[in-house]
């Protein structure tokens, strides 16, 4: 990423609305500087999002569109469907109702230290902590029972890390793999929504289960893509943003030392900053519901543009010294790693929490820790971020 940041810099100062071709993907433009996601992200009426809302191959996008699963999840849907499917869980998701689960997630939180703990002073952090604890924070608000944790972070890396050798499993195509977790995942909620009709309960999974649209039932597709948008995005973007902050912490070790004893808005600020360091979802695409253009550059309608965040969250123009990670960040309430308009992030104060409450409890028991070995990142281009993370450590 290191890498990437730097060549990103030279398109985002030299081309910023870039025009892609490819022979597999067909054209497109990619929008780096932050202005010009920002503006096409609040444009909701110039700029839609459809089907084909990630970036795939042309093979890969007639193959998502002709299945009778396509996408109809809320990143999917636009304008009034839009509107009217979030509505849907909208109440779970408000600053109050996540401030009332605190307890719950200081709960898990503590489980996973005391797993560190445990693990006697190492282990990878990505495998063993953030992912298992991020993913409990979720599954406990759905009321999927522990036991069926590991296969939901199984269907999770065979949806988004069906491009990764390690997450292939024994498929030998990307799209093999992402079929069958899909097909696992259909059997799996269809289950839970028979069960939740028959039996309501006070979690996630009831009210998608029994959610209504204008008065009608929440249709079979969009209810299927419901529950796989909150049990996929729900762990997996905030399990990469803990692993990979605590990744530059290591780096910067000052950093984390400044951290110490800090108050609850400080670290509010530090776990933005990871978000803003990590920025774990790379894209979305959107599409121009008629001629325009941006800086200049002529986009028809009907063409689409790649809004980059990893490159809004490093622009020059917004943010202060952006390749250095200052946990005093005064600019960071600009990032963009959780969208804006719309589309902005149902889950972000649960991502919030849950980074907080975690990096709070490190700062205040761990006592020193360092790097057991070299990082290694999930190969996607979508969801991506530190997937191995070797650690040492001890506790006061």
């Amino acid at each position: 990423m290191d890498r990437w940041h730097q060549e990103v810099a030279e398109i985002r100062r030299d081309h910023p609305v870039l025009l892609v071709q490819d022979e597999e993907f067909g054209p497109f433009w990619a929008l780096t500087r932050h202005e010009d996601i920002f503006a096409v992200s609040r444009d909701s009426a110039h700029w839609k999002n459809t089907t084909l809302s990630v970036l795939a191959s042309d093979f890969e996008s007639r193959e998502m569109v002709a299945t009778p699963f396509a996408p109809r999840s809320l990143v999917q849907l636009d304008g009034h469907e839009h509107t009217a499917h979030r509505r849907v869980t909208n109440d779970w998701f408000k600053p109050a109702a996540v401030g009332a689960r605190q307890d719950r997630i200081d709960e898990i939180a503590d489980l996973f230290i005391a797993r560190m703990r445990e693990l006697d002073g190492e282990c990878d952090f990505a495998v063993d902590i953030a992912q298992p604890y991020t993913l409990r924070v979720i599954m406990d608000i759905y009321g999927i029972p522990e036991s069926d944790e590991p296969l939901m972070l199984e269907l999770t890396q065979g949806i988004f890390g069906a491009n990764d050798p390690e997450f292939m499993g024994a498929d030998s195509d990307p799209l093999i793999r992402a079929g069958r977790a899909l097909m696992t995942f259909v059997q799996y909620f269809n289950e839970i929504t028979t069960d939740r009709r028959a039996c309501p309960a006070d979690d996630l999974a009831t009210v998608i289960a029994n959610g209504q649209v204008d008065g009608c039932p929440i249709g079979d597709a969009e209810r299927l893509w419901y529950f796989i948008l909150v049990a996929t995005a729900g762990h997996d973007t905030t399990s990469f943003a803990l692993s990979g902050g605590l990744q530059v912490f290591l780096d910067h070790p000052e950093q984390w030392a400044s951290l110490r004893g800090a108050d609850d808005t400080a670290i509010a600020r530090a776990a933005d900053e990871i978000v803003r360091w990590t920025t774990p979802v790379r894209h979305f695409m959107r599409f121009a519901t008629e001629p325009t253009s941006i800086r200049g550059v002529e986009i028809p309608e009907g063409g689409r543009v790649l809004l980059s965040y990893p490159s809004a969250n490093r622009d020059e123009a917004v943010f202060a010294d952006p390749m250095r990670f200052d946990v005093n960040r005064p600019d960071i309430d600009r990032l963009l790693s959780f969208g804006v308009g719309a589309h902005f992030c149902l889950g972000s104060q649960f991502a919030r929490r849950e980074l907080r409450t975690f990096l709070k409890r490190l700062l205040n028991e761990v006592d020193t820790i360092e790097a057991a070995g070299d990082p290694a990142w999930s190969e996607s281009h979508f969801v991506s971020g530190v997937k191995h993370l070797p650690i040492r450590y001890s506790f006061r």
